[in-house]
């Protein structure tokens, strides 16, 4: 949660409202004082699970499957790990590789 001072609002409120918009809350403190929070109306959308998959949807983050999830998906076996596989150095791996 982002704070300001009841100056900063003043004089920035236009980038404020700008950034609650795109789902920040601000905390507008008076001398060190909570006294106001700025959240959007939208809020209420994006708290609920379909809300936050529109919402990662529209940055980019999620992207929704395009064909439905095969009937035998939880039959088939599950991969086995490496002996010497970590999963840190794979994240690694594909850092490097730009994946």
């Amino acid at each position: 949660m982002k704070t300001a001072t009841l100056t900063e609002t003043k004089n920035r409120l236009s980038a404020l409202v700008d950034q609650v918009r795109h789902g920040e809350t601000v905390l507008i403190l008076d001398r060190g004082r909570p006294v106001a929070r700025l959240v959007s109306v939208l809020a209420e959308e994006s708290s609920s699970a379909e809300g936050r998959s529109a919402r990662l949807e529209r940055k980019g983050i999620l992207r929704r499957a395009s064909a439905s999830k095969s009937a035998d998906l939880f039959d088939k076996p599950r991969p086995k790990a490496h002996r010497d596989g970590s999963i840190l150095k794979a994240l690694l791996q594909e850092r490097r590789e730009g994946r």
